[in-house]
C-alpha cells in the first residue's frame, strides 16, 4: 500500500458505497485498464460500487441485471419460464469485481463482497424501485478459483454450457465459467420460484 495503515487497519477500516456522479468516469476507466474483461457497458439495471479507506480507493465492484437464461442457476432454484422472467429482475449480477494494482491486502476481496452485499438490496430499491434476493456471478476458471467468493459464503452451482449472448443470439465460445450464487434474503429460492409473491416497491 501507498500509504500508511496496515492490513489490519485497512480491513477494519473498509467502506463500500456507490459512486457519486462525478466518479463514474474514473470507475469506468480503472475498469477498462486493469479489469481483464475491460468495460463495454453493464448490461439492464445497475450499479457501480467503490470499496475504500480513508478515502482512497481499493476496490472497484460493478453490478447488472441478471443473466437472461442460465440452467444450472435456473434449475437450482426451481422457477418455470414464465416465472423467470417475471421475477429475473430480483437477481443481480455481480459483473465486474476490481481489486486495484498495488493493493495486497489478504482476506480483503472477500469482506469487501460481504460488505457491499449487506446494502446492496437497499441500494437498489433506492434506485429501481424494488429489493435484490439474490445474487450471481461467473468465474473463469482459466484465471480464477473463485476463492473469495467462497469466503464470502457464495454457492458454486457447476458451469455454464460455454455460450455467450451477441446481439439477439448465442455464441458459443467453448470457455465455460463457473457459476456462483448467494441468497441475499433467507428465503430467496422460495420467493423467486412462488408465484403469488408481491413484489411491494419502497414508497
Amino acid at each position: 500500500m501507498s500509504y500508511d495503515r496496515t492490513c489490519a487497519e485497512i480491513l477494519s477500516g473498509l467502506e463500500v458505497r456507490p459512486i457519486i456522479r462525478h466518479e463514474r468516469l474514473m470507475w469506468d476507466n480503472l475498469i477498462r485498464r486493469h479489469h481483464y474483461l475491460g468495460l463495454h457497458s453493464l448490461v439492464g439495471e445497475s450499479i457501480r460500487y467503490i470499496a475504500h479507506c480513508d478515502g482512497k480507493w481499493l476496490a472497484l465492484i460493478g453490478w447488472s441485471a441478471a443473466a437472461l437464461k442460465c440452467s444450472v442457476r435456473d434449475k437450482w432454484i426451481g422457477w418455470p419460464p414464465l416465472l423467470q422472467w417475471r421475477h429475473l429482475a430480483m437477481v443481480a449480477n455481480n459483473a465486474r469485481f476490481l481489486i486495484l494494482p498495488d493493493v495486497g491486502v489478504p482476506n480483503m476481496a472477500s469482506r469487501i463482497l460481504s460488505l457491499n452485499i449487506k446494502r446492496l438490496s437497499d441500494d437498489w430499491e433506492e434506485t429501481y424501485n424494488h429489493p435484490i434476493w439474490l445474487v450471481e456471478t461467473f468465474v473463469d476458471p482459466r484465471y480464477f478459483k473463485g476463492t473469495c467468493y467462497k469466503a464470502a459464503g457464495w454457492i458454486p452451482l457447476g458451469y455454464t454450457k460455454g455460450f455467450a449472448k451477441s446481439s439477439n443470439h448465442y455464441t458459443q465460445h467453448d470457455n465455460p465459467k463457473i457459476i456462483f450464487v448467494r441468497p441475499i434474503h433467507r428465503q430467496a429460492v422460495n420467493k423467486l420460484s412462488t408465484p403469488d409473491i408481491n413484489i411491494k416497491p419502497r414508497k
